[in-house]
């Protein structure tokens, strides 16, 4: 699983030359003033100051991020730098422990509440490797996710709603005799028929074809329309743009909020490879 401790991660490893410091500093820019008039600024999700460990390890550090209502907020940083662990917590999977800090969910404190708890209240993750169900069929499985909130779209409108013909995949096993692009566009499919509040996205376009991807993008600005909120986790700039705010993370803290532009610059600007993963060292940088 990534992100669990210092030297694990994906080939990809990126160091953030920026003092941490900074981001606390006055001036600092949240990004937040880019939205005031979305949705009149009702805030969605609240982190404030969270430290997170898992066996030991410190993974999240003083993370700050608010997420609105309607907003397609990306999560851009390269493997390793706590990106999933930041969502696997949001969600309260478990092995998170949270020391500090408090996830605020349309302002109620859900920092100790279980996963089941966070999803009665409306919040859906989307893995990076879709599960496979053995024994279901698609549409099996769309049932099952619309019942949740009775609110959803029928299992043809959805699959519909990201480019697959009914007709085609309502009767399939939902095994591995689907591809992984196919994988993906259900789960979508499923998160659609569920109605969630606040969508989280690992890697939504990890691994699938280019196809897939506008199918996927385009499902991502369906849920911003209907009024969901949308945490887009990826370390691809191309798909970090979509958003409407972009954050950026290395060694399990936010450096920096703002339009995906600015942030892709600094991302650029500010990482550079090196050896080790979680662990950036606290040199200033420039004209950051």
């Amino acid at each position: 699983m990534e992100d669990t401790g210092p030297g694990q991660g994906g080939a990809e490893r990126l160091h953030c030359v920026v003092r941490f410091s900074e981001k606390n500093e006055p001036g600092y820019d949240y990004g937040q003033s880019d939205l005031q008039n979305l949705n009149n600024g009702t805030m969605r999700l609240q982190i404030e100051k969270l430290n997170v460990f898992v066996n030991g390890y410190h993974i999240l550090k003083d993370v700050d991020l608010v997420v609105y209502k309607g907003e397609i907020h990306s999560i851009l940083g390269a493997n390793g730098t706590g990106k999933s662990s930041l969502a696997y917590t949001i969600m309260g999977l478990e092995s998170y422990e949270v020391r500090s800090g408090r996830i605020l969910f349309e302002g109620e404190d859900i920092t100790r509440l279980p996963v089941w708890e966070r999803a009665r209240r409306g919040i859906t993750l989307a893995w990076q490797e879709p599960a496979r169900f053995e024994g279901l069929t698609v549409r099996q499985y769309l049932l099952l996710s619309r019942r949740a909130s009775k609110k959803g779209p029928p299992p043809e409108e959805a699959l519909l709603r990201v480019g697959l013909e009914p007709s085609r995949y309502l009767d399939r096993a939902l095994d591995e005799s689907l591809s992984g692009g196919e994988r993906k566009r259900i789960e979508l499919a499923s998160v659609l028929a569920m109605m969630p509040k606040l969508v989280i996205l690992d890697e939504p376009d990890s691994g699938i074809d280019a196809l897939s991807i506008n199918f996927i993008t385009d499902s991502i600005r369906l849920f911003a329309k209907l009024g969901a909120s949308v945490l887009l986790i990826t370390h691809h700039e191309e798909v970090a743009a979509m958003a409407d705010r972009s954050s950026t993370m290395c060694g399990g803290t936010v450096l920096k909020t703002g339009s995906p532009d600015e942030v892709a610059r600094f991302y650029r600007l500010h990482c550079r490879e090196c050896e080790h993963v979680n662990e950036p060292e606290e040199e200033v940088a420039r004209n950051v």
